[in-house]
């Protein structure tokens, strides 16, 4: 690894720690995070050229706290506020700054006053430690509309009057679950972007899984925080796999298993084993258990369909939502038969109990067009799969599903894979509304 890149990773370890400490000795989380933002841009500039300091901590937060009193400065209409900043030096290191504040600081970036898309980019830069250019340029959109969206979070956050500290216990189950669904949301994109020429935004899932890890140091025995840490072990285990040389989509049934990442799988079974002994069975648990089935089968034709179906039944029971109800269907093809399956599907896109969320989606069209060359109607199917390739804002996506249409008789279980992924992870920052984020949870299981 390189200075630079050894550089950039101590930061953003260090980028919550230094701002939680700002935040909890000198209050307004906005002017502190501008001012921490400002100190990494300092380090990264230095760091590699000078040499890391002895207490690069304690570095971040001097020069954090001399930049915060310069703004203060500038902001101060009242030259009593601004001789009183003068003469404050910055806060000498006591054993307070030792304390690691990421989960109160992650818990506030997560504050109900915001919207999921100001959630995420406000988790990204605060907690994550990535300055506005790098948020921008992982979801494809402009730098102005990110900075935008975590101004107006900070302003949000300040006119709430929310306080850096842990939330009352009547609160912190509806706020921690905020937050592993914004991590997911994170995973998600990273894993399967949304729109672009690239399937993957490694940098993406990669802050998401560090980030659940720090979650998971800190609570240990949450099952749904050490479910959602083993989903994304278990999926991103494959990633290696996903795609050719030329960046086109590998279905899992072509997919070289030798090159899936063997640590990560065994670190997410032993994680969800855990968990579904230990705790209440969650959402996140169960999502990666059926991870945990898919990545355990030798080979595609090994893969235990039975038990995913029994596990989406009971995903769908306390967790029900469009993606989960689409890939309940492929599994019941994969067991009961394509017939049923076209059946339940028609029910759920278009019956008297349809979801609207699945009107004119790409994922039923997919679904349709792989349940019919399931049952031998290959010519509809191809037909579908037309359909599903236009509708896709995703250029891999897209030119897997024109290649399947082109195909005579793919084989049944190529367009079945157990990739995490969820349609609220859609459009998570590049869609100019900021209520386009569903708050469903689901797997994707329908289109590799």
């Amino acid at each position: 690894m390189t200075t630079a890149a050894r550089v950039e990773e101590l930061l953003r370890d260090l980028a919550p720690q230094v701002l939680a400490i700002l935040v909890r000795q000198q209050g307004d989380f906005g002017v502190s995070e501008d001012a921490v933002q400002e100190a990494l841009l300092a380090a990264a500039t230095q760091w590699p050229a000078d040499g890391v300091p002895d207490n690069p901590k304690g570095w971040l937060i001097t020069v954090a706290s001399r930049r915060r009193i310069e703004l203060w400065r500038n902001e101060s209409a009242r030259r009593r506020r601004e001789e009183l900043a003068a003469r404050q030096a910055p806060p000498a290191p006591d054993p307070a700054s030792d304390v690691d504040d990421t989960l109160t600081l992650l818990l506030l970036c997560c504050h109900p006053s915001l919207t999921a898309v100001s959630q995420v980019a406000l988790t990204l830069r605060a907690v994550g430690g990535l300055n506005t250019a790098e948020i921008a340029r992982a979801f494809l959109v402009p730098e102005a509309t990110v900075g935008q969206r975590i101004s107006r979070a900070k302003r949000r956050i300040k006119a709430n009057g929310a306080e850096f500290r842990m939330p009352p216990p009547e609160e912190l189950s509806d706020r921690l679950a905020a937050v592993l669904h914004v991590l997911y949301l994170i995973f998600n994109e990273g894993y399967t972007a949304s729109s672009g020429s690239a399937l993957l935004r490694v940098e993406l899932s990669a802050e998401a899984i560090r980030l659940t890890r720090q979650l998971r140091d800190r609570l240990p025995d949450d099952g749904e925080v050490a479910g959602l840490l083993a989903l994304m072990l278990l999926t991103d285990a494959r990633r290696p796999a996903r795609t050719r040389p030329d960046g086109t989509l590998v279905p899992l049934a072509e997919q070289d298993r030798s090159s899936w990442d063997a640590a990560a799988i065994a670190e997410g079974v032993a994680l969800i084993s855990e968990a579904l002994a230990t705790a209440a069975v969650g959402p996140y648990q169960l999502q990666a258990a059926i991870s945990a089935v898919h990545d355990e089968a030798a080979r595609a034709d090994e893969t235990d369909w039975r038990q995913i179906l029994g596990l989406y039944e009971l995903l769908q029971s306390i967790a029900p939502g469009p993606m989960v109800t689409l890939n309940r269907i492929v599994a019941v093809a994969m067991v009961r038969g394509p017939h049923e399956a076209l059946q339940q599907l028609a029910a759920a896109a278009a019956g008297p109990a349809a979801d609207p969320a699945l009107a004119g989606h790409h994922r039923v069209e997919a679904v349709r067009a792989h349940l019919l060359d399931m049952a031998g109607d290959h010519e509809a199917a191809r037909a579908h799969y037309r359909l599903a390739a236009r509708t896709t804002l995703s250029l891999p996506e897209r030119r897997y599903l024109e290649s399947r249409a082109g195909r005579p008789r793919p084989d049944a279980a190529d367009a079945v894979d157990g990739d995490a992924g969820d349609e609220s992870g859609r459009r998570v920052l590049g869609s100019g509304r900021e209520d386009d984020v569903r708050s469903e949870v689901g797997v994707r299981e329908v289109l590799e």
